[in-house]
């Protein structure tokens, strides 16, 4: 959660699984839209000598809808290439890597990036473009924000792009969410510390402190992202964006499998294992038994899960397992037009106040819905709460990195969200209090070991090193 393991058959495979996306107007500048898709869930960063990497064998996308049908209009592929250098070498280096060319880096990866139109036609983007090396240390990378930076490429016409190890951005006390839903701040409350003689833990606890990802991040001109490849109009602004890995159908392994020769083949055709829109939609709303089955959907099939989405069983939960707390939620029964709103269609304009709202149409898809129009907020004036805490360029109009999209999702699920649909309905005043317990924002960039966010692209930190690895 956000995605980090959140369907049974995709947590053996980290590699392909994506942990989290986000999509925003870049605050530098403007004119283009950032578009991040994170890989490998909760890297520990002190992991030699073989440290993470993007896999040779997996087919990565971030796929852009700008007609609201829920299928791609763009794709931009990730394809990667790893070389090994000095075969006889038990290490990822020989020496210092000061530069990305350093012959002391013994494995190296480098990627393709390529897009596809509507029509399928493709066009690379770039080739033997350079990922950096993980941060293993001060005497392995002693300048890693110069590697990292220098890894940085400008491709097609305008884009830029990076590949590579980021510190987790993403925070969230999973010990208490998935402890039977014991929310915060009336954890206290809740029916199952009855008995158990233990207290309620007050303080909430970072549990992606400290840990990286591999991410995948791009910041395209806005002209290219729209139908009719101009700027971002009130009709046309709006886009759906979701991220995907795919493997092919046949793996064999032959002889010694993964032994000295690394004798492993593929083959066949690419097919989707992993897939993220909106977070938190998978871990929260899909059943146990069918979160695999969803990995491998198309958005433009969600309609197949729009009943989870307006009969959440979370929502069905809450006021048994905190009683008194949530007596509205309790007793309203209607389909929850918000969820499907937030999630599933986008919100049109005029539903909350102030906000021009990131519709896209009838179609009902898991994707995050980015309205290209709304300007990003200033960092003095920004809320990690997005759309509900007054800040538009916030989620769910997109997803920044600081965005709080836990606490977010739990409000809504827990029924703050009802009244913009439906007026006669009273939100408890517990659905507006949920939180993790836990904050970080564009002002307050440190919060419980979460990696300082940078200003400028790519955004996420700098990785941790397992030298000085957070306890």
């Amino acid at each position: 959660m956000s995605s980090h393991r959140e369907a049974p058959e995709i947590s053996k495979d980290p590699v392909a699984d994506s942990t989290d996306l986000y999509a925003f107007v870049s605050p530098e500048n403007n004119g283009t839209v950032t578009l991040i898709a994170n890989y490998i869930p909760l890297e520990p960063p002190d992991a030699g000598p073989n440290f993470y990497e993007f896999d040779d064998n997996v087919l990565y996308t971030i796929n852009v809808d700008n007609n609201g049908d829920g299928i791609a209009d763009i794709v931009y592929q990730f394809t990667f290439t790893t070389t090994l250098r000095d075969p006889s070498f038990f290490l990822y280096n020989v020496g210092p890597i000061t530069s990305l060319s350093s012959g002391n880096w013994n494995r190296v990866q480098t990627y393709t990036l390529s897009s596809l139109d509507a029509r399928g036609r493709m066009a690379t983007l770039g080739s033997g473009l350079p990922c950096p090396p993980c941060n293993v240390g001060p005497l392995s990378t002693p300048d890693y924000a110069s590697l990292a930076a220098s890894a940085v490429s400008t491709v097609g016409s305008g884009i830029k792009a990076f590949a590579g190890q980021r510190a987790e951005g993403f925070y969230v006390d999973l010990g208490v969410v998935f402890d039977l839903g014991n929310l915060r701040p009336f954890q206290g409350d809740h029916a199952g510390w009855s008995g158990t003689g233990l207290p309620a833990m007050a303080a909430g606890v970072n549990s992606t402190k400290g840990v990286n990802v591999h991410t995948l991040a791009l910041q395209i001109p806005m002209e290219q992202l729209t139908r009719d490849g101009r700027a971002p109009t009130s009709s046309t602004g709006t886009i759906g964006v979701w991220t995907t890995a795919s493997r092919q159908q046949v793996r064999i392994l032959e002889g010694n499998g993964g032994g000295p020769s690394g004798m492993v083949s593929n083959h066949g055709q690419y097919v989707q294992v992993s897939r993220l829109g909106n977070p938190l939609f998978n871990e929260v709303l899909v059943p146990l038994s069918t979160k695999d089955y969803w990995n491998a959907q198309p958005p433009s099939a969600d309609s197949q899960f729009a009943g989870l989405v307006s009969s959440p069983q979370l929502a069905a939960l809450l006021p048994g397992l905190f009683p008194g707390v949530f007596p509205n939620l309790a007793i309203y029964k209607k389909p929850r037009a918000d969820l499907l709103a937030i999630l599933m269609t986008g919100i049109p304009n005029g539903i909350v106040p102030g906000f021009p709202g990131n519709f896209t149409g009838s179609v009902q898809a898991d994707m995050l819905r980015l309205n290209m129009t709304i300007p990003p907020t200033a960092t003095d004036q920004a809320s990690n709460l997005g759309v509900v805490g007054g800040d538009n360029a916030g989620f769910p109009n997109g997803r920044r990195v600081f965005d709080d999209v836990v606490t977010i999702e739990l409000r809504a699920i827990a029924g703050l969200t009802i009244p913009l649909v439906d007026g006669s309905y009273t939100p408890d005043p517990a659905a507006g209090a949920i939180s993790m317990g836990l904050t970080s924002g564009a002002s307050d960039l440190t919060a419980m070991g979460t990696e300082n966010y940078l200003d400028a692209f790519p955004y996420l930190g700098q990785p941790y090193s397992g030298y000085n690895a957070v306890a």
